[in-house]
């Protein structure tokens, strides 16, 4: 028998039939999937310091389970200093298992070690079904050693869906066990 992530057995079993009773849908093919997580991290510092890149790449890669790479800036902009095809960032994708293993970590144990957390807002969705949120600091992934962190950088966490409305995305993010906060 092979492996099956925990939140992908709990959507076959629990949330897909859930999904379908709740907005009426025909066919198991209507239901609103999971389709990809993107990581974006986007570093103004790099510009100074490719080291930092170097750093937020391997951070990245321990924390999405996957190799990360560097975004290169795409035109100079004087002011800042900035150099087209300069390091500026990383970013990583997920799909299929290493997808759901990350979103089980992000829900059961890293969102919860954020400071002060009273759940997430329910104001990143985009109108298309995607959801959008950002973590202040790395350092709540317990894959982080806190200790080897020379600075604290946060990330954008992007849930794409194949929900039509934000209502589907909602409903199918919150079964999953998204904790979305009552307030807006």
């Amino acid at each position: 028998m092979s492996y099956v992530p925990r939140l992908r057995a709990k959507y076959t079993t629990e949330v897909a039939p859930a999904l379908q009773k709740e907005f009426g849908y025909k066919s198991p093919m209507q239901v609103p999937r999971v389709l990809k997580i993107s990581l974006n991290q986007g570093l103004g510092d790099a510009v100074g310091d490719k080291k930092i890149v170097e750093q937020a790449v391997a951070d990245m890669s321990l924390i999405a389970g996957q190799k990360a790479v560097a975004t290169l800036s795409k035109k100079d902009i004087s002011n800042f200093k900035l150099r087209k095809g300069m390091p500026i960032g990383s970013r990583v994708t997920l799909r299929g298992d290493r997808m759901f293993e990350f979103l089980d970590r992000l829900i059961a144990v890293a969102l919860p070690r954020t400071r002060d957390f009273r759940g997430v807002k329910a104001s990143g969705f985009d109108g298309r079904g995607n959801f959008t949120m950002g973590v202040k600091e790395q350092i709540i992934f317990p894959e982080i050693d806190i200790d080897k962190v020379s600075k604290i950088t946060g990330m954008d966490i992007t849930v794409v869906t194949s929900a039509r409305t934000d209502q589907e995305a909602k409903a199918l993010l919150r079964e999953l066990g998204f904790p979305f906060s009552d307030k807006k």
